[in-house]
């Protein structure tokens, strides 16, 4: 009895410091502001700041209750689009640690940019008025893979949809543009589709570069690292 009551005395002590804890916590979770509270010039740092609390291990989850559900029934303003590729590995929503609502995601294999991936970009541009695009690859793409292993060896058969990717890819200017012999050839080549992503929307829709002009539309391509969580954002030439 008296190393029951003992321990059951350790536990009296150790409630509120539970107690403590977890009102420290939710605190903190408060402090978070909304994607849609924080000025547009800032938002590409606050998506980054997210990336920082997933690739630590201590994401916080925001916004991803049934009250905020209900309230996006209403209408959505999502504060960026992100186009992405469609590896199960690779959700923009949790690398970045946002919730719903805040991202308007377009994926596919290889995170390629063609005319309905433009088309998708363009209604986040023209309805959501976003103010962000991402254009975002990663290490180790399966598709990025596939065109790297064609472009050296032609002997692998591909099944016809499949190779339709590999071409779209391996038609980029900015992939002929690479050298064939750089040790870092895949790593380049997950890059330069990217960057081929920024370019070909661009090209195609020419009112955005008045846009970027006049600060009210930011375009950027980054990489996530699988290994280690973090999103790099790349410097276009």
């Amino acid at each position: 009895m008296i190393r029951l009551t003992k321990e059951y005395t350790k536990l009296i002590w150790l409630l509120p410091i539970g107690i403590v804890l977890l009102l420290f916590g939710y605190n903190n979770i408060e402090k978070v502001p909304h994607t849609e509270d924080i000025p547009k010039e800032q938002l590409l740092d606050f998506l980054m700041d997210g990336n920082e609390r997933f690739a630590e291990d201590h994401p916080i989850h925001p916004d991803q209750t049934l009250e905020r559900l209900r309230e996006l029934n209403k209408g959505q303003h999502p504060v960026a689009a992100i186009v992405s590729c469609s590896d199960s590995r690779v959700p923009p929503e949790l690398i970045f640690d946002q919730g719903l609502g805040d991202l308007f995601v377009i994926r596919n294999a290889g995170n390629i940019v063609g005319d309905h991936e433009i088309g998708s970009l363009e209604y986040a541009i023209e309805y959501l008025e976003v103010p962000l695009i991402i254009i975002l690859g990663h290490t180790n793409c399966g598709a990025i893979g596939a065109f790297v292993d064609h472009d050296h060896d032609h002997s692998h058969i591909y099944s016809d949809y499949v190779q339709k990717i590999i071409d779209f890819i391996d038609a980029e200017e900015e992939e002929k543009s690479l050298p064939r012999d750089i040790p870092n050839f895949f790593e380049k080549a997950v890059e330069a589709n990217v960057l081929h992503g920024i370019h070909a929307l661009k090209n195609s829709l020419p009112h955005v570069d008045s846009l970027v002009a006049e600060k009210k539309l930011k375009i950027v391509g980054a990489i996530y690292d699988m290994e280690t969580g973090k999103v790099r954002v790349l410097k276009e030439d």
